[in-house]
């Protein structure tokens, strides 16, 4: 390791010294929005030397002194060429304007970039695919777009949950503006929490990680909000089945300070409204009210000091609430006794960032960041008896709370020593405060008021402190090779114990031609937090908890390699095989939940191992009117557990060896596009019990016991049946006087089919005669499978000014 710390620093220190290379630096907009361009490619046109621009547009190129021809390029938008005589440090910004004919054309990626660059496993998701990819009832989700990618897995059916390469739910960091979302799911996990009206850009990382990521072991959702418009005022509403949403952007100061503010809700709760009214007409005494929704609110300032000097503070809020109330009456020796129970779920984030840009020099950028996050849920009952009499009321109450918070700082640089090096440094540090889980049970007697109970207990609060170190150079062995090596260093302190892990990265890339390169990486990953959950959809009960004296961090060791082609008509394939360890992963104890309050949380787990390996395969079609890809993975998911399955080897629950996605969308002119998707999965794995017994103390009757000891001949040890499904959309685009309307149509399981949410045993009726000639009614145990969603029309408007 010594030997790899030395060879990273002098790479690091390695500089181009001669004095005739200057340095031309800026940054890349959108010339309509004035949006940083991200990954927008820069380059010199007879050399080919060139670099790309970070996550706030800017780049620095290092050249000869001499005149030169630069190329400025995005996906979607007209390049850019211009002269150049260097003869000092230049800077220069560049605005790009849209392709006139971007209209007619979707694009996908990037397929030059995929393999040029070293980088692998990692996908660019532009914002106008989400919008045309038909989804659960025709909301637009970021994650169920990324649950289409080979190593993808979207679990439980509707779900909006995502298994990167065989990891789990708690292995993914899902970023917003480099802030962590501990819980990215509204409606019990079948919406994701990004409001895709405020998101700007999307990548996925599924390997390869660089060493600026750390935290979890399978994947990193890296999602940027848009800056807002520079320029002039814009915005966009939709109005959909269960929820309507809304943007505006514009400057407050053009060309110097922005804003835009983006929001959603649902109306379940409001729709829901009249039938229970309804119901209640015909109940006499009795009252029931309830219902559901969510809400997100995204927010973001832009101040623009100088070209070298810039602010931004962005901000969101979303909340999950379902709620129930029952209120009737009896009577009682003459009184009137009134009665009401209450009952009540509610999740939600809360996120801040203050962010400040500075250009020291041509060769050095900088980016501090000041960030809070707050995830919390809270889940009560209350049951109220009120004496009408003696106006005295008997009153229980039960409330269970959890969550984390987090406040963080760090500090990151861009630096461009060399032509052939590009390196990224920084320092970072987050301080938890973790809610493990505490009750609060109150109890008041209305007719004795000295029996009271009113306690708070449960688990305490953990405080913890992360820190986190590393350094990546990404530079040029040759014209063909070319290197990212990076460290990241982390330290966990907890009750006493501090944990620390160094943890190398490495990608190579090897470009046989403009056409085809071959890529291999490997990553060490640590994780410090833990998902503990014990259902098949996204709840807000499963508990963020931390490493301790007792709980180790999970650690993970990723080798990948693979191929990338550019074939003809616009076609790209990629083709990745992976290898996964995974150690220190977490699961509830047999029959242990979060709800008992006996002992602490630690003393419900058990510890284990994890192996995942397979192949992705990916066939893109970039340009074109018909665009899209079609992904396929093979792969192969395991756990062992010492206390688990009697120490055997089992799959992990969503272990499954084949998936296919398929994503086409077309545009048949500047009115009318259609998109399609269909996916096919081997299902997931399930416990079932093998076989009945009966228990020492039984009953019988009809032939049946009724008290009986079920047999499990193993873990997952049961394939549920496969999953396909056909979705199927349309879009309506009409030009008005003050902007473009949209009608989207499309329908949801288009052939429905009844794919599986969960199995149980049950029993079938039978009846007929016996050989005496006897009729008989008689039960037999049968499978039963429950299904959530048959085919499904949706339709939105939207309006774009």
């Amino acid at each position: 390791m010594i030997k790899l710390i030395t060879i990273f620093s002098f790479l690091i220190l390695s500089l181009n010294l001669t004095a005739q290379n200057f340095i031309v630096s800026g940054f890349v907009r959108d010339k309509a929005t004035g949006e940083s361009l991200i990954n927008a490619n820069i380059y010199e046109k007879n050399s080919f030397q060139g670099t790309i621009s970070n996550e706030y547009g800017f780049f620095s190129l290092s050249l000869k002194k001499q005149k030169h021809t630069i190329v400025v390029s995005f996906v979607g938008y007209d390049k850019k060429e211009f002269e150049i005589n260097l003869v000092s440090d230049t800077s220069i910004n560049v605005e790009l304007s849209l392709q006139s004919e971007l209209k007619e054309v979707n694009i996908y990626g990037n397929g030059g970039s995929k393999i040029s660059r070293t980088q692998m496993s990692m996908v660019e998701i532009p914002t106008t695919t989400l919008n045309k990819i038909p989804v659960l009832l025709g909301e637009p989700d970021v994650l169920k777009v990324i649950q289409l990618l080979p190593g993808v897995q979207s679990g439980s059916e509707g779900t909006s949950g995502i298994y990167v390469r065989g990891g789990g739910p708690d292995q993914n960091l899902f970023l917003l503006d480099g802030v962590p979302i501990y819980n990215a799911n509204h409606l019990f996990g079948f919406f994701s929490v990004f409001n895709p009206t405020a998101v700007k850009t999307v990548k996925l990382y599924k390997g390869g990680f660089p060493a600026r990521f750390g935290g979890r072991l399978s994947s990193v959702v890296d999602i940027r909000m848009k800056e807002g418009n520079m320029k002039e005022l814009k915005g966009e509403f939709s109005i959909g089945l269960i929820s309507s949403r809304f943007s505006l952007e514009g400057p407050i100061k053009k060309d110097k300070t922005s804003f835009i503010i983006s929001g959603r809700r649902t109306y379940i709760d409001i729709l829901a409204a009249p039938v229970i009214k309804a119901v209640n007409k015909h109940t006499a005494g009795y009252k029931t009210t309830g219902g559901y929704f969510f809400y997100d609110l995204n927010g973001k300032i832009n101040h623009k000091f100088s070209d070298n000097n810039r602010l931004y503070f962005s901000s969101y809020l979303g909340l999950d609430k379902a709620y129930t109330k029952d209120e009737s009456f009896y009577v009682d020796d003459h009184i009137r006794f009134n009665t009401s129970n209450k009952s009540g779920l509610k999740w939600g984030n809360i996120t801040n960032a203050l962010r400040w840009n500075y250009v020291y020099n041509p060769k050095l950028f900088s980016n501090v960041t000041l960030t809070h996050s707050y995830y919390n849920f809270n889940v009560g009952e209350e049951s109220m008896i009120v004496n009408t009499k003696k106006n005295t009321k008997s009153e229980d109450v039960f409330e269970y709370n959890s969550g984390i918070r987090d406040f963080a700082g760090k500090i990151d640089f861009d630096y461009f020593p060399s032509p052939r090096h590009s390196v990224k440094f920084g320092v970072g540090n987050i301080y938890h405060t973790f809610k493990p889980g505490v009750n609060h049970i109150k109890n008041t007697n209305g007719e004795e008021l000295k029996n009271k109970t009113d306690t708070t207990y449960g688990n305490a609060n953990i405080n913890a402190n992360e820190f986190s170190l590393y350094a990546e150079d990404n530079f040029d062995l040759s014209t063909r090779f070319k290197v990212n090596f990076g460290l990241h260093f982390s330290a966990f302190h907890v009750q006493g114990e501090t944990y620390t892990s160094l943890e190398p990265r490495i990608s190579m890339r090897f470009l046989g031609s403009e056409k085809w390169s071959l890529k291999a990486s490997y990553a060490k990953m640590s994780q410090y937090i833990h998902l503990l959950t014990t259902s098949t959809i996204s709840l807000p009960t499963d508990l963020w908890l931390p490493v301790t004296k007792k709980v180790k961090p999970q650690t993970s060791h990723q080798f990948a390699v693979g191929g990338f082609y550019k074939l003809p008509k616009g076609f790209d394939l990629s083709v990745e095989l992976f290898y996964k360890t995974m150690s220190n992963l977490m699961e509830y104890k047999e029959g242990a939940a979060f709800t008992g309050i006996s002992s602490g949380w630690e003393s419900k787990i058990e510890t284990g191992n994890g192996e995942a390996y397979g192949i992705e395969v990916m066939l893109e079609k970039n340009i074109g009117k018909t665009t899209g890809w079609i992904g396929y993975t093979l792969s192969k998911s395991d756990r062992t557990f010492e206390n688990l399955n009697f120490g055997k080897t089992f799959p992990a629950k969503y272990d499954r060896r084949h998936d296919i996605s398929v994503v086409l969308t077309h545009k048949f002119n500047n009115h009318v596009d259609i998109g399609a998707t269909w996916v096919y999965g081997t299902g997931n794995a399930t416990t079932l019990a093998y076989q009945k017994y009966p228990s020492a103390n039984f009953t019988s009757g009809n032939g049946w016991y009724d008290n009986t000891i079920e047999y499990y001949n193993g873990r997952n040890n049961y394939r549920m049946p496969s999953y396909h499904r056909l979705d199927v959309g349309v879009n309506f685009h009409k030009q008005k006087k003050r902007g473009i309307r949209t009608w989207s149509f499309g329908f949801y399981n288009a052939y429905s089919r009844q794919n599986p949410f969960y199995l149980y045993w049950g029993y079938e009726s039978q009846d007929g005669y016996n050989s005496q000639g006897w009729y008989y009614q008689d039960s037999k145990p049968a499978l039963k499978q429950v299904s959530l969603f048959p085919v499904i029309p949706y339709f939105s408007y939207t309006f774009k000014f």
